[in-house]
């Protein structure tokens, strides 16, 4: 697997840069047999913009905040800004893949589309297994919103949302089905918006309070909410989303300890060493060199 280098830094690419899907809100592409991986994707990056993509078959095995995924047929896939992603190698792929920007959630027809469980994604999902039947359905809808895509006019915008509205609320109710979600109820838009703000902010706000005057709530009731809602303390989210980053870059990238360590907001390297080892039981170098040796 290629890694990032001192000198070469994980890229953020935008929807712009995507050499595929190249776009300024939204965009679209069909995949019959063609190779659907350039050189760029070939090394750990981010997206600034959500993914979506049916896969009828084939795609080579890629990552995901390093966990590896073998591409299955029939499946769904959906990728949130932000995470870690490589692919390994070019192979051929058909499917139809379909992306779009947080700009383009906030054009008033679109807004909705924000708080389905396909964007909110709380289960961290990646993969939706379809039926058939769902088969039948997703691919009639691809068919329809591309059709639109590459037509123009003054209805264009409002058929495309309005498709893209139908095809994202049947695949959050698959979601919820094989994720099992319970409906959300007030404290668990707290959660939601809790964890919103971490994933903002966690580079600089290392302190439950400080989320709680972002949220404009007390920390003891924020505190208690995080905890029945998630089983986890408020504290303990915020540490796995500073682990989780941590561990995105000892395994991706060749930034040393401290700079890693001055990235996530942590004064002192080795403070950030005993926090890390503390979290994970083993320190950020033995971590590194015990990924590198496991998946290369």
């Amino acid at each position: 697997m290629n890694l990032t280098t001192l000198d070469q830094p994980i890229p953020l690419y935008t929807l712009e840069q995507d050499p595929i899907l190249g776009s300024k809100l939204f965009s679209m592409a069909r995949f019959e047999g063609t190779l659907t991986h350039h050189s760029e994707l070939l090394i750990p990056h981010r997206k600034d913009y959500y993914l979506l993509g049916f896969i009828r078959q084939g795609g080579g095995r890629h990552w995901v905040d390093m966990i590896p995924y073998e591409p299955k047929d029939q499946t769904f896939y959906f990728f949130a800004p932000q995470q870690i992603t490589v692919k390994e190698e070019p192979k051929p792929t058909w499917g139809t893949a379909f992306a779009f920007t947080q700009e383009f959630l906030a054009l008033q027809e679109n807004t909705m589309l924000r708080a389905l469980p396909m964007i909110q994604n709380p289960e961290n999902g990646h993969e939706l297994a379809l039926s058939e039947a769902d088969v039948v359905f997703v691919e009639d809808l691809l068919d329809k919103i591309y059709s639109e895509y590459l037509t123009s006019g003054v209805w264009h915008q409002r058929m495309l949302s309005a498709y893209l509205q139908v095809l994202l609320t049947y695949l959050s109710r698959l979601y919820t089905e094989q994720f099992e979600r319970t409906t959300f109820s007030a404290e668990t838009q707290l959660l939601k918006k809790y964890q919103s703000e971490i994933n903002k902010h966690f580079h600089q706000l290392h302190q439950v309070s400080d989320y709680a005057s972002l949220l404009h709530v007390s920390a003891g009731y924020l505190s208690e909410v995080i905890k029945a809602q998630s089983s986890k303390s408020a504290i303990t989210h915020i540490h796995d989303r500073l682990v989780l980053e941590a561990r995105r870059l000892l395994f991706h990238s060749e930034q040393s300890l401290k700079e890693i360590a001055f990235g996530l907001g942590f004064s002192d390297a080795s403070y950030f060493s005993r926090f890390f080892k503390r979290e994970t039981q083993v320190t950020p170098a033995e971590y590194r060199a015990a990924t590198r040796r496991m998946y290369q």
